[in-house]
């Protein structure tokens, strides 16, 4: 049977600490353990982060919109995963997605108390969870200031790769057609024929309001 240290070895914030260092943290630190089936809802939009959610086990969906409601972006995370380690602390400590089960799934989360008073102790512990925070950072920075003035496709592909967390994997674009050619400044026709070339290539699958990535990575020499 795996040991809690074994579990706790999975996740990337706890990697490089030794048994000794461990023992001391369980005796310490409250750990809550849950389970969601698949479907249920996890973390939603606009809750308070006040602690760690690390997903153990299984797969999750995550959902994001634009504030004025015009799009929702899905992408999906396996286990092990951090769920928004960066909305812990800063001006606006509040989820930015939702989270939902894709399948049945494990969770582990830590409060944000036992994060300060005793996790931060580790030297190991606290250099990873600021290499996971700025990494997400710099990318986030560099997608920011990547040149798209390129063509429609190229303008297609920027949208969506810069959008996501993870640069591979299925994502799921949800808007409609009009809307589109708007945050793309380019027009209906234009951009439903650009998608079509998308498609005809094998890159997505066009539904009703719907537009779905197999492989994002795929997409990226589209986006230069």
């Amino acid at each position: 049977m795996e040991t809690m240290y074994d579990t706790l070895l999975q996740l990337p914030l706890f990697q490089g600490l030794g048994l000794k260092d461990f023992t001391a943290i369980l005796g310490k630190v409250r750990f809550h353990f849950s389970k969601y089936k698949e479907g249920e809802t996890i973390i939603k939009k606009g809750d308070d982060c006040s602690d760690l959610t690390f997903l153990l086990k299984g797969e999750v969906l995550s959902e994001s919109k634009d504030n004025e409601g015009l799009y929702c972006y899905s992408e999906y995370f396996q286990a092990p995963y951090i769920i928004e380690p960066q909305s812990l602390f800063g001006m606006t400590t509040r989820y930015v997605s939702s989270y939902i089960a894709k399948s049945d799934v494990n969770i582990i989360t830590i409060d944000k108390t036992y994060i300060l008073t005793e996790l931060c102790k580790y030297d190991i512990f606290l250099l990873n969870y600021i290499n996971i925070v700025t990494n997400r950072s710099q990318i986030l920075y560099d997608r920011i200031w990547k040149d798209n003035a390129g063509n429609l496709i190229s303008k297609i592909a920027y949208f969506v790769l810069s959008r996501s967390e993870k640069l591979t994997g299925e994502k799921i674009l949800k808007i409609k057609m009009d809307d589109f050619a708007h945050i793309l400044g380019d027009t209906r026709l234009s951009v439903s024929k650009a998608l079509n070339e998308l498609q005809d290539k094998g890159l997505l699958i066009l539904r009703r309001r719907v537009i779905d990535i197999p492989e994002i990575s795929l997409l990226s020499e589209y986006c230069k």
